[in-house]
C-alpha cells in the first residue's frame, strides 16, 4: 500500500513538471520528456500495486464470505446485512481491480512497451473505459430501503 502511494505521488508530482514543459514554462524539453516517461513508469507501478492489493483483499473477502455462508446455510444469505455488506465490498474491489488492470494496459500503451499489441486505439479504448469506471466510482451509493 505504501509503495502504491509513493509511486502515485511521484507520478502526480512529475506529471506537473511534464505539464509545465508542454506549456513552455519549463524550457528543457528533453528533461521534460524523460520525466514524462519516469512518471508513466510510476503510474504503471502504482497500477500494478493496486491490482495486487485488490486481489489480496478479494481473496480475504471471499474466504470471509464462505465462512459466513456456512453460518447462514439454513437462511437466505442475501437478507443478512453482514453478507450484503461483504458482497458490496467484494463488488467494489472487483471493479477497482478491473480499473487498475485497464490502467496497466493504458500505461503500457503510452510507454509503447508492446506497440504491436497495445496500439493507440487499444490504449484509448481502455483509457476511456477506465475513465467511465472512475466516474461511476465517484457516484454516491444508493440509500438502503427501509423495511416497513
Amino acid at each position: 500500500q505504501s509503495q502504491k502511494n509513493a509511486l502515485l505521488s511521484t507520478f502526480l508530482f512529475l506529471d506537473q513538471i511534464v505539464w509545465l514543459g508542454r506549456t513552455g514554462i519549463y524550457m528543457n524539453k528533453e528533461r521534460a520528456e524523460l520525466l514524462g516517461r519516469i512518471s508513466l513508469f510510476c503510474w504503471l507501478g502504482s497500477s500494478v500495486c493496486t491490482s495486487f492489493v485488490e486481489i489480496g483483499e478479494l481473496g480475504r473477502l471471499s474466504s470471509s464470505m464462505k465462512k459466513l455462508e456456512k453460518e447462514l446455510k439454513n437462511t437466505n444469505k442475501y437478507k443478512d446485512e453482514r453478507y450484503q455488506s461483504k458482497l458490496q465490498k467484494s463488488n467494489e474491489r472487483s471493479l477497482a481491480l478491473v480499473k487498475s488492470s485497464m490502467d496497466i494496459v493504458v500505461a503500457i500503451g503510452l510507454l509503447q512497451l508492446a506497440p504491436k499489441k497495445v496500439t493507440p486505439r487499444v490504449a484509448g479504448a481502455f483509457g476511456f473505459a477506465s475513465s467511465v469506471i472512475s466516474c461511476y466510482q465517484l457516484l454516491p451509493s444508493h440509500p438502503k430501503a427501509k423495511g416497513t
